[in-house]
């Protein structure tokens, strides 16, 4: 997983030093919305393990979400709209599979190998749906040259980009 460092409010923009791609455990994390929203994530999450036996979508739902929901609320940071609890987006990179969490707190998962958030996401996808046909690239240089993109067309996307990866051992293929 790859993020930029672009601090976003309307016309205003903001390098940061804090990242927005991060570890808590065996968990990626990348995020949009808010960084107040990621640095509660990053400090304050309390995920619960993952067991075996549980399929990790029904994990993500039942279990992930309900802790991600209590961080922001514990946090201050979800907020109620129109009587509906609010968070913000971000991706979560576990076992080898990749989930985007919507403001909703919704989980998908894409059909691609792939996934984006934020205001370059469409360029990002766009240039990942291209690199991932070329075999020689390495997940890092792919994802560096998608974000590379999303800079050229997007005016809240900018460098230094950032890296992580899941731990390659813990790979969970979904059927």
């Amino acid at each position: 997983m790859m993020g930029d460092s672009a601090g976003v409010a309307g016309l205003d923009l903001s390098l940061r030093k804090d990242n927005k791609v991060f570890r808590v455990g065996d968990v990626v994390m990348g995020f949009t919305s808010s960084f107040r929203m990621g640095q509660l994530l990053q400090y304050n999450l309390s995920a619960p393990k993952h067991h075996p036996d549980v399929d990790l979508f029904t994990y993500m739902v039942t279990e992930f979400i309900p802790a991600v929901r209590n961080c922001l609320k514990t946090g201050g940071y979800a907020r109620i709209d129109n009587n509906e609890e609010r968070g913000g987006c971000f991706l979560v990179g576990i076992k080898g599979r990749l989930f985007q969490i919507e403001s909703d707190f919704q989980v998908g998962e894409s059909h691609y190998a792939f996934d984006a958030v934020g205001c370059g996401a469409p360029y990002a996808l766009g240039a990942l749906s291209v690199l991932i046909e070329d075999k020689s690239r390495t997940p890092e240089s792919m994802l560096n040259r998608a974000l590379l993109q999303a800079e050229r067309f997007s005016a809240g996307v900018r460098r230094p980009f950032h890296y992580e990866k899941t731990n390659p051992f813990q790979v969970e293929v979904s059927s």
